[in-house]
């Protein structure tokens, strides 16, 4: 099943994230999604790009109300022209397989725009 059909679950707070094996096998179903070191934590982030503010905000909007639905939220900086969207698991401190679900809803989002 596509990342992006599946649903997020809630993780275990203080529970483990995953290892180097699972992420480079589920980044291959996200391309153009990078990893970040955000003060020792992995963030999955990705820019996507907009002719203008409003489709900005919208595509922004989108993934909000995705997030909201999923209960799993990201952090969305939102400029004119661009949409930087971060996902990672405070429950775990890092990655988890709902970062990977979200980051590949968010560009199925983006493919509909």
């Amino acid at each position: 099943m596509p990342l992006a059909n599946e649903n997020c679950i809630r993780p275990k707070r203080g529970g483990q994230g995953l290892g180097p094996e699972e992420i480079a096998a589920l980044r291959q179903q996200v391309p153009g999604w990078e990893i970040v070191d955000n003060d020792g934590t992995p963030h999955l982030q990705r820019a996507y790009e907009f002719g203008d503010f409003g489709s900005a905000m919208s595509f922004a909007a989108q993934v909000g109300a995705s997030a909201d639905e999923q209960d799993h939220h990201p952090k969305i900086t939102v400029e004119w022209g661009s949409v930087l969207v971060e996902w990672w698991t405070h429950a775990t401190g890092g990655l988890h397989r709902n970062d990977f679900i979200m980051a590949a809803r968010s560009d199925r989002l983006f493919s509909a725009n």
